[in-house]
């Protein structure tokens, strides 16, 4: 019987829930490339995140992502770490799940907020999403977007354990989707 998976993984979820890092463990394992849709933005502008915003605006980074991710997933064998806000246009929602398995990676708001903290490059990568501080706009945007993620993954996998395990985990899900 030939391999009915889709031909490339996906995941999404909150800024800080492990995509690259998971998608990183995840592609070694299958044999599949890694893409980061945001650092591909970056390199496509030739500025960060938070310069984009500032330059464009919200809507003028959104529609950069939403031309990166059509192009990438018109490839395969991909592990796409999709940025934190795609699921916000239905078109790159229908996108991940015409050529992807869609994996939601979860955390608890406060693990999100450490991993945040702990990144280096978050001030150059993370814009300011509200005029809220710190946790409470991980809870603001967390809570605007749930629906959204809920709705575009076809599994959500818990991503507030060890890395690898994480990763274990979103294998088994993928292997499992034929």
């Amino acid at each position: 019987m030939a391999d009915r998976r889709p031909p490339n993984l996906v995941l999404i979820g909150y800024r800080g829930s492990g995509k690259t890092t998971v998608g990183r463990g995840v592609a070694d394992r299958l044999g599949f490339r890694l893409v980061d849709t945001d650092a591909l933005i970056v390199s496509e502008a030739g500025m960060p995140i938070a310069s984009i915003f500032e330059q464009e605006g919200e809507s003028g980074f959104r529609e950069r992502e939403a031309c990166v991710v059509r192009a990438v997933m018109d490839g395969e064998g991909q592990v796409v770490s999709m940025g934190g806000g795609a699921v916000l246009r239905d078109d790159n929602v229908a996108c991940m799940r015409a050529r992807g398995f869609v994996v939601w990676l979860t955390a608890p708001v406060e693990a999100l907020w450490r991993r945040i903290q702990a990144d280096a490059a978050t001030e150059a990568n993370r814009p300011a999403l509200t005029l809220l501080p710190g946790i409470e706009e991980v809870e603001a945007v967390l809570a605007a977007r749930t629906p959204r993620y809920r709705a575009a993954a076809h599994v959500e996998v818990d991503a507030s354990a060890e890395l690898r395990l994480v990763a274990e985990a979103v294998l088994a899900a993928y292997g499992s989707s034929f």
